[in-house]
């Protein structure tokens, strides 16, 4: 298949907002991919190649912006063996063979494949709520049931292998996916309630957890191999030897067990989650140690969990790790989920969960069944520029643009990101040191007074409300916007929306709900 019949299919989807022409466009490409197509194919579609992270700048893909081809005969073949050839190159001399073959590939490119090229190389292009229709081309590509690839992508993890199993395999061999100890699981997400007595009004009576400003873990044991990995499924088994080591010390031979990860102070207190996420990112281990505390237990021996109801997960995870998990009760009663919401915060914890007592985990899915409740207004956004600082500032990358996402499409393109204020209020020097070097990394053009940088970096912002702008697309502006922590754990497509943002207003009366 052409690379350019990827192109004119994205280019179809960024132009309707009908979610049927995005999957007629979608499932019309992935029916007329070759077997050995599907994967590159379907990692282009999701700007996810397979070969991950190729190494190569803004400004060196903006250097080769001229002088493309004026007909489309590029293949996904020759795009895929691209990737991977840069994938590999290293040692003496790599940047010069690096830029002859990304010579080639510009030069075999029309314009507009070239443009996408470069959002793909540098993680521009924004298809995170893609996925959802892209899961939907998929099943009707393939004549299967949707749920039937939906889980399959789900207890994989992968969009890219579920696709080619769902297009020339058997709806035996989709069915057979499921769990298996060692591969991530997309992590089952939670939406947010205003107060504890509307989480229980929505998920009934529940188990109300601490909620823990840490990072998110999935630990998986088969005998003495741990493998320990992100809320993103990036494995840092590496760089975490005490949960390797706890992990270890459980009564099971295999487990797959959620959870989140931080350190304690010498009083057992919680280290502020900048602390912990600079020791969960360090690839060696450091004097701070990480503290693993499960909240759910997915797989026990040979039994898979995750079509259980939670009480049952509760109670065989308080059978094989009583000593690791997170503090919480079984309730229906506001005024003792109140009580135990404020011993939460008096612990120095971020607020509560509340999840309905017979949910299943539904991986990969943000419903109602799980939903978190904090005191204060946080909120994950994306980092769209940074302006240059002024006095002591001038050196580095100080003023953050900042973005929700538009998961609707309802001010553009779904997936993009609305601009909805700007901050440079709590950054410490250490902060912009490193915000300095990494945003450098991430220009892709410029704005005044600074650069625009790829919307990938997701950074935590603590806000006193929000309020109605005329200066923003989206019709909203943060109040008092100062960053609270960046968060690596976390992916672009995973930032709250404009839409909870706009819940906030005065009036609104909309339940927000996290995107």
């Amino acid at each position: 298949m052409l690379f350019g019949d990827v192109q004119v299919a994205l280019e179809t989807v960024a132009a309707t907002r009908s979610r049927l022409a995005k999957v007629d466009a979608l499932a019309d490409v992935l029916a007329r991919l070759a077997p050995d197509e599907i994967v590159p194919a379907v990692g282009f579609l999701a700007a996810a190649p397979r070969q991950g992270r190729l190494g190569v700048g803004w400004r060196t893909l903006a250097a080769r912006a001229a002088d493309h081809a004026a007909v489309a005969t590029l293949t996904v073949a020759e795009v895929d063996a691209a990737f991977e050839r840069l994938s590999t190159i290293s040692g003496s001399g790599s940047t010069a063979v690096r830029e002859a073959v990304l010579d080639e590939l510009a030069a075999r490119a029309t314009a507009a494949e070239w443009h996408l090229l470069v959002r793909i190389v540098t993680g521009e292009l924004r298809t995170g709520a893609l996925e959802g229709v892209l899961l939907d081309a998929i099943a009707r590509a393939g004549d299967r049931e949707g749920t039937l690839v939906r889980r399959a992508a789900m207890l994989s993890g992968d969009l890219r292998e579920t696709a080619a199993i769902a297009l020339t395999g058997s709806v035996d061999d989709l069915a057979s996916v499921g769990l298996v100890v060692g591969r991530g699981v997309q992590p089952m997400l939670a939406s947010t309630a205003t107060s504890v007595g509307e989480g229980l009004t929505i998920a009934g009576r529940a188990s109300v957890e601490y909620k823990l400003d840490g990072a998110r873990v999935q630990v998986h044991r088969h005998g003495d191999d741990v493998r320990v990995f992100t809320r993103t499924l990036a494995d840092v088994t590496h760089r975490v030897p005490e949960i390797v080591e706890v992990a270890r010390a459980l009564p099971v031979t295999d487990a797959i067990l959620d959870g989140e990860t931080l350190s304690l102070d010498e009083d057992g207190a919680p280290r502020p989650f900048q602390e912990t996420m600079a020791r969960f990112g360090a690839e060696t281990a450091r004097e701070i140690a990480l503290h693993p505390w499960f909240f759910d237990v997915l797989h026990v021996d040979g039994r898979d969990l995750i079509d259980e109801p939670l009480s049952v997960r509760r109670a065989e995870l308080e059978r094989i790790a009583p000593a690791l998990r997170i503090p919480s009760i079984v309730t229906g009663d506001s005024a003792e989920a109140d009580e135990f919401s404020r011993a939460a915060l008096r612990a120095g914890h971020e607020g509560v969960m509340v999840k309905g007592i017979d949910s299943l985990y539904t991986a990969g899915r943000r419903g109602k069944s799980w939903l978190k409740v904090k005191p204060v207004h946080t909120f994950d956004l994306v980092v769209l520029a940074v302006e240059r600082g002024s006095g002591r500032r001038s050196e580095w990358l100080s003023n953050l643009h900042l973005g929700a996402r538009d998961a609707r499409g309802a001010f553009g393109e779904a997936d993009r990101f609305v601009m909805v204020g700007k901050t440079f209020k709590g950054l410490t020097d250490d902060l912009l040191r490193w915000q300095t070097a990494h945003f450098a990394e991430r220009e892709t053009g410029a704005v005044a007074g600074g650069i625009r940088v790829v919307p990938d970096t997701v950074v935590e912002i603590a806000i006193d409300g929000v309020q109605r702008s005329s200066r923003y697309p989206g019709g909203v502006a943060l109040r008092f916007a100062r960053v609270k922590a960046y968060r690596p754990d976390k992916s672009a497509a995973e930032a709250d929306t404009i839409d909870t943002l706009r819940a906030l207003l005065p009036g609104a009366g909309a339940h927000p709900e996290e995107g």
